[in-house]
């Protein structure tokens, strides 16, 4: 009879590379709640004038990690810090944490990655590719390895219309690309189809991890977009304005006033915690099938995370069930009030982009100026367009995605299991996702709380009285313009 999920990881020593990012800390905190673990190790780099304990002291004061904080008081001894660095030969670990490793860890979870879109591809390559072969590198060695579980993402293969739950081949090899940079070799040459750095560096690396040479126990999770937390440890947790986060935000506070016309186009968005038990479970079925194949090299198994295929959402009732949101409980700190024109002709977009971002932005800028202060509203729409655009071939193009793998492992899930870490998305209620989300990014990103509604109310009144104003004179000054060019015609 199998293990519970649980209880796989008894007594077990867990290492979990980028720890300090979104997905990690949640994984972190999950483990150490729900799962009987010896040990958490977080593999940390220094950062600035910050050293790995240092960080990691910072991160457990969250707000993320109060519940653990109040269930585990002293949860914080249950983790390990070393201090590492991916880019780096042997994970520029110690001899004395190399070695302590090889003897003690018994799970790998992979999560750490450069995931900016226009990383450039020296630096993509170093920390998702040769990153993964260092650790690889080291779990080989460990002696008393389980399981090894690789993140990935469900776009590692966009230019394909279809993505399976298999391997798809790849330009380059990892030796053929390390010479390609060596021989400054033009980027847009060597990613060929592939939109950006991110996805191209992790098809590589999913390629590499494919020989599987050193018959590890190991397996690739492709989640798709990670949203907030449904429910675990809190509703709406988030910290970062990557993706929707971001387009939404600043949309709430009247800061993004245009943006494409992309309504009725699925976005694959998942729940983070939903995420972290969907990780949580592939580890403990890869533990399982390692056990059933007697330690036989076979072909890593691929799980796709996506909501497409059981609960779709589109953008549009996503961003509509916001904007619903927003008329409840606006921001306080709105610079304007919350409106937005779609455009689907780039052209367009361009000239609403000039009228509704860069002139305002000037003016604002002038008044800073004016008023002995660095101007930055143009930088900041300027950085804000940039990853709208980045974002877009995303938000038009639309995948067909297959998830049996994922499927089929929540029906192996005993009921028990199923209710500790839930992830099937069949069914999901978007509604009640969407109002977390609204307030995630109110409190987590705005870091404002409910007791200033009635404020904001009265201010965004405010704005949209002035916001009509405003368009009323423009269509005043439109039609009088209009007006002398038909009679200078005529």
């Amino acid at each position: 009879m199998e293990t519970g999920v649980a209880e796989t990881f008894r007594n077990g020593i867990v290492l979990i590379t980028g720890s300090t990012g979104f997905l990690g800390k949640i994984l972190t905190e999950k483990l150490l709640r729900s799962c009987p673990v010896k040990n958490i190790v977080v593999l940390v780099r220094r950062k600035k004038e910050l050293n790995a304990s240092q960080r990691v002291a910072k991160i457990y004061q969250q707000t993320l990690f109060d519940r653990i904080r109040h269930e585990k008081p002293d949860f914080i001894k249950s983790i390990k810090i070393i201090e590492g660095n991916l880019e780096e030969s042997a994970l520029g670990l110690s001899l004395n944490d190399h070695n302590w490793m090889i003897e003690n860890v018994n799970f790998v979870f992979h999560c750490a990655a450069t995931i900016k879109f226009n990383e450039t591809l020296e630096l993509a390559s170093k920390i998702n590719i040769q990153g993964t072969e260092h650790l690889l590198a080291l779990a080989s060695k460990m002696k008393n390895l389980k399981g090894f579980v690789h993140v990935s993402t469900a776009y590692s293969h966009c230019p394909r219309k279809e993505i399976k739950e298999e391997y798809y081949t790849v330009p380059v090899t990892v030796t053929e690309l390390k010479n390609m940079l060596v021989d400054n070799v033009p980027t847009p040459k060597i990613i060929e189809d592939w939109p950006n750095t991110y996805t191209f560096t992790k098809a590589v690396a999913e390629n590499m991890i494919l020989t599987n040479e050193n018959c590890l126990p190991i397996s690739i999770f492709r989640p798709s977009i990670i949203g907030c937390t449904k429910s675990e440890p809190e509703p709406g947790w988030l910290e970062n304005m990557n993706g929707p986060t971001g387009l939404i935000s600043g949309v709430m506070v009247g800061f993004l006033r245009t943006a494409p016309n992309i309504g009725t186009n699925i976005t694959d968005i998942i729940p983070a915690d939903y995420t972290v038990n969907a990780l949580i479970s592939v580890m403990w079925d890869t533990v399982n099938r390692h056990k059933q194949s007697n330690g036989v090299n076979k072909v890593p198994k691929i799980y796709n995370y996506v909501s497409c295929v059981e609960s779709p959402l589109t953008w549009g009732r996503y961003i509509r069930e916001m904007h619903d949101q927003y008329y409840v409980a606006p921001p306080l700190q709105s610079m304007w009030y919350g409106f937005y024109i779609l455009y689907s002709n780039l052209m367009v977009g361009s000239i609403l982009r000039f009228i509704l971002h860069r002139i305002p932005g000037a003016f604002m800028d002038l008044i800073l100026v004016l008023c002995c202060k660095s101007p930055k509203m143009l930088r900041m729409y300027a950085k804000t367009e940039c990853m709208v655009d980045l974002l877009y071939e995303f938000s038009i193009k639309q995948w067909k995605f297959d998830n049996e793998n994922t499927r089929q492992l929540w029906l192996s899930l005993s009921k028990d299991d199923r209710n500790m870490f839930q992830f099937s998305l069949k069914s999901f209620d978007w509604k009640s996702y969407i109002e977390s989300y609204y307030y995630g990014i109110r409190k987590h990103i705005l870091h404002e709380d409910l007791s200033n509604v009635e404020e904001a109310l009265s201010k965004n009144n405010k704005l949209l009285r002035l916001h009509q104003l405003c368009v009323v004179l423009v269509m005043f000054i439109t039609f009088h313009l209009c007006w002398m060019f038909m009679n200078y015609l005529f």
